[in-house]
C-alpha cells in the first residue's frame, strides 16, 4: 500500500514538474515576445483612445465637416486651374483659413 502510494506521489509530482516547466517556458516565450515588441515600437508614441463624449463627437463632426469643406474647395480649385501653383496656393490659404471657417461655422451665440 505505502508502495503504490509513493509511485502514486511521485506520478503526481512529475506530472506537476511538466506542468511548471511548460508555464516557465510558456513565460519566458512571452516576456521574449514583449521584449522584440518593446524594441521594435518603444519609440512610437502609445495610441491614445478615442473619447466617447457628446461633446468629443460633436466637435470631431464640426473637424469633419470644415475639413470636408476645405477639401471640396481644394478639389474645385484644381479643377478650374490644373496649374500646381493654384493648388499649392489653395492648400496653404486651406490651412491658414480652417480656423477661422470653423470659428465662423461654429459659432456659440
Amino acid at each position: 500500500m505505502a508502495k503504490a502510494r509513493a509511485l502514486a506521489r511521485a506520478e503526481r509530482e512529475r506530472v506537476a514538474a511538466e506542468q511548471a516547466a511548460r508555464r516557465e517556458a510558456e513565460s519566458a516565450r512571452l516576456a521574449r515576445r514583449a521584449a522584440r515588441r518593446r524594441a521594435l515600437t518603444g519609440w512610437i508614441p502609445a495610441r491614445r483612445g478615442r473619447t466617447a463624449g457628446v461633446l468629443a463627437r460633436r466637435r470631431r463632426r464640426r473637424v469633419e465637416v470644415v475639413l470636408a469643406v476645405l477639401l471640396v474647395a481644394n478639389v474645385l480649385v484644381w479643377f478650374v486651374d490644373r496649374s500646381w501653383s493654384a493648388s499649392a496656393l489653395a492648400a496653404v490659404a486651406s490651412v491658414l483659413v480652417a480656423p477661422v471657417l470653423y470659428t465662423v461655422l461654429f459659432r456659440r451665440s
